[in-house]
C-alpha cells in the first residue's frame, strides 16, 4: 500500500481517526479532512507521522464542497481510496418537535450522511475509472438495517448509503471500482456518548460481546476490506455490532 493513498472524510477524531491511524499502519498515505477542529486535525497529522498527506477542511452540510475536497485533495497527489466516514447523528421526535427543528434535523442529516458521500463519491469514481480502479468504503450504521426511536432520519441516511454502496459495487465492478461499507453499532465516540451516557447499562445488556465498540474495532473492519485480501468482495457491509443485530 505504500504508493496509495486514501482520502478519509471525518478523521481528525473518533472512528475517521481510528481508521486514517489504522491504515497509516498498513502503509497507506493518508488525506485527512475535518470540518471545523483544526487542533484535533493537527493532533492526528502528528499521530499520522510521514503517512499524512495532506490535510483538508471542508463543510460537509454543504454537499457541494464535497466536490471541492476531493479537487483539492487529488491536485495534491493520486488517491486511490475514498472513506465516506463524517456524520451525524441528531435524535428527534418524529412526531412532535417543531416544523422548523424537523427540516433543519432533516437538511443536515441527509446532507452530511448521504448526500456529501454521494457527491464525493460520484467524483472519486470519474477518477478511478481513468486510473484503472479504486476503492470507496462508507461508514454506515447498524440502524441503516435495524430501526431504532428517535434515530428515523439517522436510520433513513444510512439506509439510503448502505443501498447506494449495493448498487455501486454491481454498477462499477466493471470498471474495478469496489465499493464496500461497515455498520457500527454502538462505539465509543464523542457522537455517541450523550446517547450511552444514561442508558449504558440498556446498551451493553444488549450486546451479547459485553462491551460497547472501540474506534479501533470498526478501523480493523475498514482495513480489511481496503486490503488486497478483499480484492474479491465488493457491495458488503460488515457488521460492528458485538452480535446485538443480524440481516
Amino acid at each position: 500500500m505504500a504508493d496509495r493513498r486514501v482520502l478519509v472524510t471525518g478523521s481528525s477524531r473518533g472512528i475517521g481517526r481510528a481508521i486514517a491511524l489504522r491504515l497509516a499502519r498498513k502503509g497507506w498515505n493518508i488525506a485527512l479532512h475535518y470540518a471545523a477542529d483544526e487542533e484535533e486535525a493537527q493532533h492526528t497529522m502528528r499521530a499520522l507521522g510521514n503517512r499524512a498527506l495532506g490535510m483538508y477542511q471542508a463543510d460537509l452540510t454543504k454537499p457541494s464542497e464535497a466536490v471541492k475536497l476531493f479537487k483539492k485533495a487529488l491536485a495534491d497527489g493520486p488517491v486511490h481510496a475514498v472513506v465516506n466516514n463524517a456524520g451525524v447523528y441528531m435524535p428527534i421526535d418524529f412526531a412532535s418537535s417543531g416544523d422548523a427543528a424537523f427540516s433543519a434535523n432533516f437538511h443536515r442529516t441527509f446532507a452530511v450522511n448521504f448526500e456529501s458521500p454521494l457527491m464525493l463519491t460520484r467524483e472519486a469514481v470519474k477518477e478511478f475509472a481513468v486510473q484503472g480502479g479504486g476503492r470507496i468504503l462508507n461508514v454506515a450504521s447498524r440502524v441503516g438495517f435495524k430501526g431504532e426511536g428517535g434515530a428515523a432520519l439517522y436510520a433513513a441516511s444510512k439506509a439510503a448509503l448502505i443501498n447506494l454502496t449495493r448498487s455501486l459495487a454491481v454498477e462499477l465492478a466493471p470498471k474495478n471500482i469496489q465499493v464496500f461499507a461497515i455498520a457500527p453499532g454502538w462505539v465509543e465516540t464523542a457522537m455517541a456518548r450523550e446517547g450511552m451516557a444514561e442508558r449504558l447499562e440498556e446498551i451493553v445488556g444488549g450486546i451479547p460481546l459485553g462491551r460497547v465498540a472501540k474506534p479501533e474495532d470498526c478501523a480493523a473492519a475498514a482495513a480489511f476490506l481496503l486490503s488486497d485480501d478483499a480484492a474479491y468482495l465488493s457491495g458488503v457491509t460488515i457488521d460492528v455490532n458485538g452480535a446485538s443485530y443480524f440481516h
